[in-house]
C-alpha cells in the first residue's frame, strides 16, 4: 500500500530550520507538511543533544520573536514542573543546568516538548501535518522543478509520496539536493576558487567537519554504573591521530584558537564538591541539569552533556559517500563515544586521586534513548546548494575585512546571526580552524539554488562555503534561515512566481523583507556598533518599503 499526500509546501527535515520554516508558513496561513527522520523534532537542539550555542545578544534583543518564544517555553517548563529553589524560579534568564557554554543549558527532551507545544495549535488547525520517522528516499522532478518527494515510514514500513508546489530541504545532510541531483558542494572549496584566507589551497570534498555522537551523564556519588567495555575500545584508547597531541581517550586536547595543547579534567576537585561549585571544568561546560538549582530534598543529581573534543569523530566523512560507508562512520562515531564513557568510568585519572569515575551514569531518558547516547549524530556540515549567492569569508571574516569594517551589508538580508567561524577538526586530517568574524546578515540569495525552480534550502545546506558554514551552522542562525525559507515559500506561492524571481526583482525582495520585519518582527540588520563588534545598541529592522 502506498499513500499519497498533497500540500502547497513540503518541508523535509524537522531540525531547527525545518521547524522554523513550517511554523512560519503556518503562521502566514499556508498549509504545510513537515517530515522528519527521527521521532523527535528539533535536530541539533534535541535529537542530536546539543545545548544551544548562541551569541552574546541573544537575551537582550528579540532578533527572532519565535526563537525567543522557544527559549522561553523551555524555561517555563522548568518553572512549572521542577522544584526550583527560591530565587532560581524567578530568574528572568533561568539556566536550568548552569552550564557555561550557553545561557540556556537544558535537557534535550524538554526542547522537544517545547517545540511540540509551539506546533500544537497549527497541527490542530489542519494547517500543519507532521510526519516523524519518515526518511526521504526519492525526489521526483520535472525539469528544474520538484513535483513530489517519496518518503519511507519506518513505523509502518510503507512509503508515502507528497506532492507540493514548493519544497524546503531542511535535512541534516542535504538529502533532497542529493536525491534530486541538484548542483551542490561537498566538503571544502579551494582558495583558488573562493579566495578565502583560511580555505585549503584546492578543493577537497573529503574535508568535512568532525561529527559528534553526544551523550548525557548523571553524577551519582557512591554508586557504580560502569558500562560494558566496547569491542573497539583498544583502538580508540591506543590510537594517536597525526594532528592531535595524544589519544582522544584522555583529558588532553587542543585549544581551538591558538592550537596550544591543554589539559582539561572533568572535575577540578572531587565530584561531590563540583555539584555546588561553578568551576570552569568539563563537567560544568555543558551541564544541562543542576542539582544546586533544586529545592532541598530533590532526589535527582547533576546531569551533563558530553559534547567535548574527546568525542569528535573525524575518521570518515558522512557527506558524498556511499550509504555503507556512511553507516560505518555513524557506527564508529557511536563506538568512540561509548569508549570515552567507559574510559572515564574505569581508567581516567581522577582530580581527587585514583582512577575512574564509576559514579557516572548514562541517562538515556534525557536524550530519548536506552543507552544515554543521543538519538542521532551531531552534524556540523551538510551538502550545500550551488546558490544564487554564496557567503564567503570575505563577507564576514575579521582577518579579511579589517578590524573595524564590520560585516558585508546585503541588500537582500532576510535575517541576522552571529557566531565565530568555528570549524572542528576535519576528515581531511587538519585541526581546528577557529577565527573571528563580525555579526552578519543572512542573504536571501544563499537560500535559492541556481538550478531548482521551486526548491529552497532551509538549514546549514544554504550557499555558504566550508569556511563560512562554521559561523552559519549554529542554533539561532539555523532557526532564522528556516524562518526566511518559510516566508519565501509562502510569498512565492502567493505571488505565483519562483523563489529566484523574488531575489532578482528588488521590489519583490523588499516585499519579502517587509513580511519578515513587519509581520513577523524579525530583525534583518544589526546596528552599526554591533555589526563592527560593539555591544550596546539594539538589533534594528529594515524599514518597511514605501
Amino acid at each position: 500500500m502506498h499513500r499519497s499526500l498533497h500540500a502547497p509546501l513540503l518541508v523535509v527535515g524537522g531540525g531547527l530550520g525545518g521547524v522554523a520554516a513550517a511554523l512560519t508558513a503556518a503562521r502566514l496561513g499556508t498549509a504545510v507538511v513537515l517530515t522528519e527522520s527521527s521521532d523527535w523534532l528539533g535536530g541539533q537542539l534535541t535529537s542530536q543533544a546539543v545545548p544551544p550555542d548562541e551569541h552574546e545578544w541573544i537575551e537582550t534583543h528579540r532578533i527572532s520573536p519565535s526563537y525567543s518564544e522557544l527559549r522561553e517555553r523551555i524555561r517555563d517548563h522548568y518553572r512549572r514542573e521542577y522544584p526550583l529553589r527560591d530565587g532560581v524560579r524567578d530568574l528572568v534568564n533561568l539556566n536550568p543546568g548552569a552550564g557555561f557554554v550557553s545561557r540556556l543549558c537544558h535537557e534535550p527532551r524538554v526542547g522537544h516538548l517545547a517545540i511540540r507545544e509551539m506546533l500544537s495549535r497549527w497541527e490542530a488547525s489542519g494547517l500543519l501535518t507532521v510526519l516523524t520517522e519518515h526518511d526521504p528516499i526519492a525526489v521526483h522532478r520535472d525539469g528544474d522543478r520538484i513535483v513530489a518527494v517519496t518518503l519511507h515510514d519506518r513505523r509502518s514500513g510503507l512509503d508515502v509520496t507528497v506532492a507540493a508546489e514548493r519544497v524546503v530541504d531542511a535535512t541534516e545532510l542535504g538529502d533532497l539536493i542529493e536525491l534530486g541531483g541538484f548542483a551542490s558542494v561537498v566538503g571544502a572549496e579551494g582558495a583558488d576558487e573562493t579566495g578565502e584566507l583560511h580555505a585549503p589551497a584546492v578543493a577537497d570534498p573529503t574535508d568535512q567537519q568532525a561529527v559528534t555522537w553526544c551523550a548525557a551523564l548523571e553524577l551519582r556519588p557512591g554508586e557504580s554504573h560502569v558500562i560494558d567495555r566496547p569491542d573497539g575500545y583498544s583502538r580508540w584508547r591506543d590510537t594517536v591521530p597525526a594532528f592531535w597531541p595524544g589519544s582522544q581517550l584522555s583529558w588532553t586536547d587542543v585549544e581551538p584558537i591558538s592550537l596550544d595543547v591543554r589539559e582539561r579534567p572533568m572535575f577540578l576537585g572531587s565530584p561531590e564538591a563540583a555539584i555546588d561549585s561553578e568551576d570552569r571544568d568539563l563537567w560544568h561546560y555543558r551541564r544541562i541539569l543542576s542539582r544546586a538549582a533544586m529545592a532541598p530534598g530533590w532526589p535527582g543529581n547533576d546531569v551533563t552533556l558530553v559534547n567535548w573534543p574527546q568525542v569528535d569523530y573525524w575518521d570518515r566523512p558522512l557527506v558524498g559517500v556511499e550509504p555503507t560507508e556512511r553507516s560505518v562512520a555513524r557506527a564508529e562515531a557511536r563506538e568512540l563515544t561509548t569508549s570515552f564513557i567507559y574510559w572515564m568510568q574505569t581508567e581516567a585519572p581522577r582530580s581527587d586521586g585514583g582512577t575512574g569515575y564509576p559514579e557516572l551514569k548514562p541517562r538515556g531518558d534525557v536524550v530519548g534513548t536506552a543507552d544515554g547516547l543521543a538519538k542521532d549524530v551531531y552534524v556540523r556540515e551538510s551538502r550545500r546548494i550551488r546558490a544564487l549567492f554564496t557567503v564567503t569569508e570575505q563577507h564576514i571574516g575579521r582577518d579579511m575585512r579589517g578590524d573595524e569594517s564590520g560585516s558585508e551589508l546585503f541588500r537582500d538580508s532576510v535575517g541576522i546571526g552571529y557566531y565565530r567561524i568555528d570549524l572542528h577538526p576535519s576528515t581531511a586530517g587538519r585541526s581546528y580552524v577557529d577565527v573571528d568574524c563580525f555579526p552578519f546578515q543572512i542573504p536571501l540569495g544563499a537560500l535559492i539554488p541556481r538550478d531548482g525552480d521551486n526548491l529552497i534550502a532551509g538549514c546549514k545546506n544554504i550557499g555558504t562555503t566550508h569556511i563560512t558554514n562554521g559561523a552559519y551552522r549554529l542554533h539561532p542562525v539555523e532557526w532564522s534561515i528556516g524562518e526566511a525559507a518559510g516566508a519565501l515559500a509562502v510569498m512565492s506561492l502567493d505571488r505565483r512566481v519562483p523563489p529566484a524571481e523574488i531575489w532578482h526583482d528588488h521590489a519583490l525582495t523588499r516585499e519579502l523583507q517587509s513580511i519578515l520585519s513587519e509581520r513577523l518582527g524579525i530583525a534583518l540588520a544589526w546596528s552599526d556598533d554591533i555589526r563592527t563588534r560593539g555591544s550596546k545598541s539594539e538589533a534594528v529592522r529594515i524599514p518597511t518599503p514605501r
